[in-house]
């Protein structure tokens, strides 16, 4: 697993990867314009070229970045549709500008229509989006379910990625929050291996290609997104350990979103590496005892 979390590329793309390497991320994710505008920013080859090289020399493994929140592919209103397809273009051909794993993305939300129809339109603007950029992942994040948000269930998540063509640009960026939130019950290692199995069953582990740490304010299956500091909500020290430990994880990068000062700092992320070690304990000792 790849820990690492959500920094600013304020001053610049390349201050992203310092403030990465200040905080001893193996993985960091941005938004690649401002998430309260729809205006882009104007970044040029030289952003770019920067942002590569100082990566370079660095732990970085993977560099996410995340759709701003103003998108709703799934909106009835045409102009709002016109906007996120834009938006979600841009970042994709930024994804692919400065070599990112994938552009994380909320699909959108029904509010008060009908679901099917909701899925089919943010599927359209989707697929519009991949097919104007060069190659970037698009990684549809599950929901927690509040105010008709798509994919707050793997049923949804695979009818999303088939209403987007189903291509192989497209994966899945599993949230622990949104995971909880929705009704999953992942706070112990059994609960989310078989959380896992039905992911498998109904969209296919080898979509899975990112993850989202973020403990949950709110108890299973409130279908409300309010992320807490890892260990100190619903998850606990103990459901975080269990979600940073689980070995159909490895390799994945995993980032967290929430932090002591707002944004997760240096202290976050070493916090998520204890826990995983602590979990990975845990496992260890759970198959010595079955093996007596």
């Amino acid at each position: 697993m790849l820990i690492g979390a959500h920094v600013s590329p304020a001053g610049g793309l390349a201050r992203a990867i310092e403030r990465g390497v200040e905080r001893g991320c193996q993985a960091i994710q941005i938004f690649n314009q401002s998430p309260r505008m729809w205006r882009p920013t104007a970044y040029t080859d030289q952003d770019f070229a920067a942002f590569r090289e100082a990566r370079e020399s660095t732990e970085i493994r993977s560099v996410l970045i995340h759709a701003v929140y103003l998108l709703n592919c799934a909106s009835e209103d045409n102009e709002i549709r016109q906007k996120s397809l834009a938006s979600l273009t841009q970042s994709l051909r930024v994804g692919d500008s400065i070599g990112a794993d994938g552009v994380v993305l909320h699909p959108g939300s029904a509010k008060t229509g009908d679901v099917g129809a909701a899925i089919k339109r943010a599927g359209r603007e989707i697929k519009q989006a991949l097919e104007r950029s060069d190659g970037c992942e698009l990684h549809l994040e599950n929901t927690a379910g509040a105010g008709g948000t798509l994919g707050r269930s793997f049923e949804e998540l695979a009818e999303l990625l088939d209403a987007s063509g189903g291509g192989r640009q497209l994966a899945v960026c599993l949230d622990s929050c949104h995971l909880l939130a929705s009704g999953y019950d992942i706070r112990t290692a059994d609960g989310l291996a078989e959380t896992l199995d039905e992911f498998d069953r109904l969209v296919g582990l080898e979509r899975l290609h990112s993850l989202h740490m973020n403990d949950s304010m709110v108890p299973l299956g409130a279908n409300r997104d309010r992320h807490a500091l890892i260990g100190e909500g619903e998850l606990g020290e103990k459901g975080c350990a269990v979600f940073l430990s689980e070995p159909r994880f490895e390799q994945l990068p995993c980032v967290l979103e929430t932090g002591v000062e707002g944004a997760p700092g240096a202290e976050d992320v070493l916090k998520a590496f204890k826990l995983r070690r602590r979990g990975k304990s845990a496992r260890d000792r759970a198959i010595q005892a079955r093996r007596r």
